[in-house]
């Protein structure tokens, strides 16, 4: 629930869609999270689009999560069992941390909209550089459910009774300890 007493602060979003056949014109996957990021007040400080291929991806959201002008990248495409369907395997690898319950609860609301179609989706989430990772589905409809069910709430400083925001300026506290 939304706590009126607390400021709302914008976050600093990019968006990377994974994709062989997609440009900027004809990017849904990716115009559908611009568009929500933006419209929930935060700032849309990266877009780019990646071929499937695990080092491009890789390299691209290593590059991201260095930029202190980016709090949270959001990937879509690649989620898949085709053989192109690299993107999970490409970034789990550099997770410091998982975050099972992103997956969990993105299928949970996903399995209301298409049912058991949702075993399709390998979705995930972790830490990268102490940056937040969301690797989405490629379709239009996932980026909605992932946007509208879980992540609006959870970069939304106001929402209570805990949200990521809040977490941020901690999450290099393991980095910090280890003297990376």
């Amino acid at each position: 629930m939304p706590d009126a007493g607390r400021p709302f602060i914008p976050v600093r979003f990019a968006v990377l869609t994974v994709s062989d056949t997609r440009g900027l014109a004809d990017d849904k996957s990716g115009q559908t999270l611009a568009d929500r990021i933006e419209a929930a007040g935060h700032i849309l400080a990266a877009r780019a689009i990646v071929p499937d291929d695990s080092d491009k991806i890789r390299d691209r959201v290593l590059s991201w999560s260095k930029d202190e002008g980016v709090d949270a990248i959001i990937t879509t495409g690649g989620t898949g069992f085709t053989g192109r369907d690299v993107t999970p395997e490409a970034l789990e690898p550099i997770f410091e941390k998982r975050m099972d319950g992103f997956s969990e609860v993105f299928h949970r609301i996903s399995y209301d909209k298409i049912g058991t179609s949702t075993i399709q989706s390998r979705a995930t989430g972790g830490l990268v550089n102490a940056t937040f990772v969301f690797v989405l589905p490629g379709s239009p409809g996932a980026c909605k459910d992932a946007w509208d069910g879980i992540l609006k709430a959870q970069f939304d400083y106001r929402h209570m009774p805990c949200n990521f925001v809040e977490i941020m300026p901690r999450l290099d506290e393991h980095l910090r300890r280890s003297g990376k």
